[in-house]
């Protein structure tokens, strides 16, 4: 595996970190489950690991500070040119910037952000730091979709904050029933937006997957690890997936591409 550090276009995922009460436990849970390794990373925010396989850096995994207001889940990062800019977008489309914008030492300018509905999500203006050095291997991020019960708003705002991004309708999903809609940067898609009555495992939110060998196994080891079993195993038009939890409810999906 080679670790390929290229700045991605403006709009497009780059990033995915996790912020947790117990690092310790959480790097127990996912370096055996996924493959990683870590070392450590930016600490303005607290104690911070990046995650690698074989070298190449994959996700972000730090400790959440005391009676901190964001929730155990995933969050994905957006690559922009201008962080301040387009945190200032974030609120003139009505979001809300719950963390910065803010310098990560000489990795890069980033801010978290909520959309319309409450779904947090990342900007990152990398520096030093450019993102993910692998997608699609066993152990990397494939895929970032939002889940959210008003697709068309979601659309609408996500294409007016991240500007040069295109929101557009995909007909063969909405026809399976399965994404309503695509984030595409200078036509590749690169996410989605899934429209979507039944959020009983928790509100809107950027649902990330990543990829593994053998999914059934997975869940199996994700389970032995402390974690928990959220949607069963099953064959999609995308790869057999499953839906997973971490030892402090953190949900993940994990997908075997065929």
């Amino acid at each position: 595996m080679t670790a390929v550090k290229v700045k991605v276009a403006h709009g497009t995922p780059c990033w995915v970190s996790l912020l947790v009460r117990d690092l310790e436990r959480a790097k127990a849970f996912y370096g055996p489950l996924l493959g990683w390794s870590f070392t450590p990373g930016p600490t303005e925010l607290g104690a911070y690991v990046r995650a690698s396989l074989q070298g190449a850096k994959v996700a972000g995994i730090g400790l959440a500070p005391d009676r901190s207001a964001l929730p155990t889940e995933w969050t994905t990062y957006f690559a922009v040119d201008n962080a301040d800019e387009v945190s200032a977008r974030v609120r003139e489309c009505g979001g809300t910037v719950a963390v910065g914008p803010l310098q990560s030492e000489g990795a890069g300018r980033l801010a978290v952000a909520a959309d319309l509905s409450g779904a947090f999500f990342g900007l990152w203006e990398g520096q030093d730091h450019l993102g993910w050095e692998v997608v699609g291997e066993p152990g990397a991020p494939v895929w970032s979709e939002l889940v959210t019960k008003d697709e068309p708003l979601a659309a609408a705002f996500y294409g007016s904050v991240l500007g040069r991004a295109v929101v557009e309708a995909d007909p063969s999903a909405v026809a399976r029933g399965e994404e309503d809609a695509t984030l595409r940067v200078e036509g590749h898609r690169v996410a989605g937006i899934k429209q979507t009555t039944d959020l009983r495992d928790g509100p809107p939110r950027w649902r990330i997957y990543f990829a593994v060998t053998d999914v059934d196994l997975t869940v199996r080891q994700c389970l032995e690890l402390g974690g928990a079993l959220l949607v069963a195993a099953h064959d999609t038009p995308y790869g057999r997936v499953a839906r997973l939890a971490d030892p402090e409810g953190g949900r993940f999906s994990v997908v075997k591409l065929p």
